[in-house]
């Protein structure tokens, strides 16, 4: 009979993503792990089997709540500038606040991880599809409704978009100046016009 576990793993998989994103995947021992997920060493290798495993589980978890917090956004507002100006604010408000700077997660693992490994690039590559594919949704949207008057591929203006939130998300691990963010967002969102 299986033993039932004496911890949350939706508990366990938000603290070692803090971990992981302070420290990074390299610079987290397993002891780390145990010491900062507060359960046995033999739990972790029983639920996650490993240090990777758990590193591409926290990851996901990460992504999946990302994409939530996007398509929530998308659903509440209705003016597709608004919309995309809202969802840069989204991608920069929470790495400003960040004392530590860590920067992205996603986009940490991106540079330390996925060029070595094929299961974190696959994560990393969904998570970039789908916000070029929110951002693709509001422009077509915006543009349909000649809300967005540049009547550029819309497939390019949300690459373009998206590339300027990988941008701002690697110039926060240097600076949390509000207002380079903003001169940022600014010139993005006159490219709709």
């Amino acid at each position: 009979m299986a033993r039932t576990k004496d911890f949350d793993e939706k508990e366990v998989l938000t603290k070692a993503i803090q971990l992981f994103w302070h420290k990074g995947y390299n610079g987290t021992s397993m002891q780390d792990l145990v010491e900062a997920l507060g359960i046995s060493r033999s739990s972790l290798y029983d639920t996650y089997t490993d240090k990777h495993t758990l590193f591409v589980k926290a990851l996901e978890s990460y992504q999946h709540t990302g994409a939530t917090r996007i398509q929530q956004l998308i659903d509440q507002t209705d003016s597709a500038k608004e919309t995309v100006k809202k969802l840069l604010e989204l991608a920069t408000s929470d790495l400003i606040s960040d004392k530590q700077q860590k920067g992205c997660f996603m986009v940490n693992a991106e540079v330390e991880v996925a060029p070595h490994d094929q299961e974190v690039n696959n994560v990393v590559c969904k998570n970039d599809q789908q916000m070029e594919d929110a951002f693709y949704q509001v422009i077509r949207k915006g543009q349909n409704s000649g809300e967005i008057k540049n009547m550029r591929d819309a497939r390019a203006l949300a690459r373009f978009i998206f590339n300027a939130v990988k941008g701002m998300r690697v110039t926060a691990k240097s600076t949390p100046d509000q207002s380079v963010f903003e001169d940022i967002i600014q010139l993005t969102i006159s490219a709709l016009d």
